[in-house]
């Protein structure tokens, strides 16, 4: 592999089509990595007549320019590898495995919810029922988490009993 170098921003030139894949999100996420770490990765670009042309790398390019870097560590390919690498953002691979772990992350936070909610109204179904109510907070679903949740202990000992009868860690 070609040993990577800095190039001046100005003069890589970034196809309409690597372009359209840009997304500011991870562009800033990027920054604040180049801010604590510097650039670990170098882009790559070839060469296409007396310019530089990008083919791998656009938000890692994006990301220099927005710190308001004037050079980018790169390494320079061969014209023949670059049209025969795949984008990442062509690969539908990539992009189904990265909604895939949006998507368990989100069932694993509402899981933790439910579960906690779940020991909140365990907790909370030894206190009496409101007066004037017939149904007590674990038969009612409307009743917010807010309210399910016990008052805070007095002392110490108050606290410990409290967390073995919501089974939690003390």
């Amino acid at each position: 592999m070609p040993k990577p170098e800095n190039y001046p921003i100005e003069t890589i030139f970034v196809p309409t089509k690597l372009k359209k894949a840009l997304k500011p999100e991870i562009v800033a996420e990027i920054a604040e990595s180049m801010l604590d770490i510097g650039q670990q990765t170098p882009i790559s670009v070839r060469l296409d007549g007396d310019r530089l042309v990008l083919v791998e790398g656009l938000h890692r390019l994006e990301a220099c320019k927005a710190l308001g870097e004037t050079t980018v560590l790169g390494v320079l390919v061969p014209a023949e590898l670059a049209q025969h690498k795949p984008l990442l953002a062509e690969r539908p691979e990539v992009e189904a495995e990265r909604i895939k772990m949006a998507r368990l992350k989100q069932l694993r936070l509402e899981r933790e919810a439910a579960e906690a909610s779940t020991a909140a109204s365990r907790g909370s179904a030894t206190q009496a029922p409101r007066a004037g109510s017939t149904k007590g907070l674990r038969d009612n679903p409307k009743a917010s988490p807010v309210r399910m949740v016990k008052a805070k202990p007095k002392s110490l000992s108050d606290w410990i009993t409290q967390q073995k009868g919501t089974g939690s860690r003390y």
